[in-house]
C-alpha cells in the first residue's frame, strides 16, 4: 500500500464541533477528488471516539457511515486511507498530564473498551484493501511508555484476528516524538509501521500558536536562522524546546532535520518495520518564504530516506493548505511534496 505523499483531513471528524451538519459539510467528494488531482496517494483521517460511540460505549452507526463514505470516495479516486483514532474514551493528547481526564492507562476496563472499539472499526472496514489502521494519536506522558506497549500488543492481537494483512500504524510517547520510537517493543507481527510527527523546530512551525505555553503571540520567527538563535529562543518552551537546545547539529536546516529524523530511522530499522510521518506542517502565522524553505528541507530528508507522510492539514486547523494564507506558495508546495520539484 502506497503511503508516500498524503495529507490529513484534520478537523473533520476530530478536534471539531461534533455535530451532523459539520460532518456532512466539512469534507465532500470534491475535496477527495482535488487531493487525487494534486497527485497525492493517500489521506490520513483523524477520528475522535465521539463519532463512533456514545459516552456509554454504544456504537453510532451514522459515524461509521461517514468513514465508509470517504473510503468509497478514496476507492473512486484511487487513494489509500489511514483511519487514525485521534481521541479515545479516556485519552486525549490535548489533556496531556491530566490523570483524571487521561485515565486510559490506569483502567483495565477502559483499555478493554479501547480494544473493542478497534474490533468494531476493523470489522466495519477490513474489507477495504486501501485502508491502514492507526491505533492512537500522540500518547504524551513518559510514565505511560510501558503501558502503551502493553495496550499496543493487545490491540494488534485483536485486529489480527480480523484483518491478517492490513497495515497497523503506531508511534511513541511524547507527541509521537522521533526520540521515543526506540521505546516501542519490537513487534512480533508483520506489516507494522512506526509513525512519528515532525514539527521541529516547534518555535518556528507553531509560532504565535495560542495553545503552546509561553509562545509569544506577536513575534515573527524566521527559518532557518542560526542554531544559537533557536537554542536561545526555544528556552521559553521548556521541555518542548529541548529537542533544539540539546541538538548536536551546528546549523539549523537540513543538518538539524537529518539529526532529528535519524533517531526515528534507527528505531524502525532495529524493529524491522516501516517508517511513516503522520503529521508535519507549518502554522498559518509563519512567513511564507521561510515556510517554503522548511518544507524543502524536510522533503529533502524524507526523500533521502524514502519516508512517506501526510501534511497537516488540508483545511483550516490553523494549518489549512487550501486556505488563503497558502495561496502564494500552494502550487509550489504541492509540486515539491508530490513531484519533488
Amino acid at each position: 500500500m502506497k503511503l508516500e505523499h498524503g495529507i490529513n483531513l484534520g478537523g473533520w471528524l476530530s478536534q471539531c464541533c461534533h455535530e451532523v451538519e459539520h460532518y456532512e459539510t466539512f469534507i465532500k467528494e470534491e475535496d477527495i477528488k482535488q487531493i487525487a488531482q494534486w497527485g497525492m496517494d493517500h489521506v490520513r483521517v483523524p477520528v475522535d471516539y465521539e463519532v463512533l460511540e456514545t459516552e456509554q460505549g454504544e456504537p453510532i452507526e451514522k459515524g461509521y457511515g461517514y468513514i465508509r463514505q470517504v473510503l468509497d470516495w478514496c476507492v473512486k479516486y484511487e487513494l489509500n486511507a489511514i483511519i487514525d483514532l485521534h481521541k479515545a474514551y479516556g485519552y486525549d493528547f490535548n489533556d496531556a498530564g491530566d490523570g483524571e481526564k487521561n485515565n486510559l492507562f490506569a483502567s483495565e476496563a477502559l483499555q478493554d473498551r479501547f480494544v473493542q472499539l478497534w474490533v468494531r472499526i476493523v470489522n466495519e472496514f477490513a474489507s477495504y484493501d486501501n485502508v491502514a489502521f492507526e491505533l492512537l494519536n500522540e500518547v504524551v506522558e513518559k510514565e505511560n511508555a510501558d503501558a502503551w506497549n502493553t495496550l499496543i500488543k493487545k490491540t494488534v492481537t485483536a485486529i489480527r484476528d480480523i484483518a491478517k494483512e492490513a497495515p497497523i500504524i503506531y508511534g511513541g510517547i511524547q507527541w509521537n516524538s522521533v526520540k521515543t520510537l526506540k521505546l516501542l517493543e519490537i513487534p512480533e507481527d508483520e506489516n507494522i509501521i512506526f509513525t512519528f510527527h515532525f514539527y521541529e523546530p516547534l518555535l518556528f512551525t507553531h509560532q504565535k500558536a495560542y495553545w503552546v505555553p509561553n509562545m509569544d503571540p506577536k513575534e515573527d520567527i524566521f527559518y532557518p536562522e542560526t542554531m544559537e538563535y533557536f537554542c536561545e529562543k526555544s528556552k521559553i518552551l521548556g521541555y518542548q524546546g529541548e529537542v533544539v537546545t540539546k541538538a548536536e547539529a551546528k546549523t539549523m536546516g537540513v543538518e538539524f532535520v537529518r539529526e532529528m529524523i535519524q533517531e526515528a530511522i534507527d528505531a524502525a530499522k532495529k524493529a524491522g518495520v516501516g517508517l511513516y510521518c503522520g503529521e508535519f506542517g507549518v502554522i498559518d502565522q509563519a512567513p511564507l518564504a521561510d515556510t517554503m524553505r522548511w518544507f524543502q528541507d524536510v522533503h529533502e530528508v524524507f526523500e533521502e530516506n524514502q519516508i512517506g507522510g501526510a501534511v497537516w492539514s488540508y483545511k483550516k486547523m490553523d494549518f489549512g493548505l487550501i486556505d488563503e494564507h497558502y495561496d502564494l506558495i500552494r502550487d509550489k508546495l504541492i509540486s515539491l511534496w508530490v513531484k519533488g520539484i
